[in-house]
């Protein structure tokens, strides 16, 4: 054994430590900050999506609940006239973002509607204002198709 060679070893061993604890460098930051920036802006747009889907389908719940109170009224008054629908339980993803109105156009006839409203009515431009009526037909207003908006 040669205490030099075990000197020069030891103090060889704490500078690497001392390199290795020091940190990180500014390219390694760089570099996970541009990873983050990249999958923020995959993840973003598909979130945004998601919550345009989950308020178009509140709405779409709420309108099948309107028909479904308009249906139970007939049923006991052989009308649809004088029908008050009371509203839905959805929550803020249709009171904030949705108006639904059923309209009563005769005694046999109705028609529901969840109209967008805002950022809904803004981005959701495929599917926008959703309707249905008494004989079960639905329809919407947007670019997209029918069974992907129902």
């Amino acid at each position: 054994n040669h205490p030099e060679m075990n000197m020069t070893s030891m103090q060889s061993n704490r500078s690497v430590s001392r390199r290795m604890a020091s940190g990180f460098t500014l390219v390694e930051v760089i570099i996970v900050v541009l990873i983050i920036s990249v999958l923020a802006a995959i993840a973003y747009p598909a979130y945004q999506n998601s919550v345009v889907k989950t308020r178009r389908n509140a709405a779409k719940a709420c309108v099948m609940e309107a028909s479904q109170f308009l249906e139970r009224f007939y049923t006991t008054n052989l009308t649809y006239v004088g029908a008050a629908f009371p509203g839905c339980n959805a929550g803020a993803d249709v009171t904030n973002h949705y108006t639904v109105a059923p309209v009563v156009a005769g005694p046999r006839a109705y028609t529901v509607t969840a109209t967008p409203l805002g950022l809904q009515l803004a981005k959701d431009t495929q599917c926008g204002t959703l309707s249905l009526n008494n004989t079960g037909v639905k329809t919407r207003t947007g670019s997209e198709s029918l069974d992907f908006c129902w």
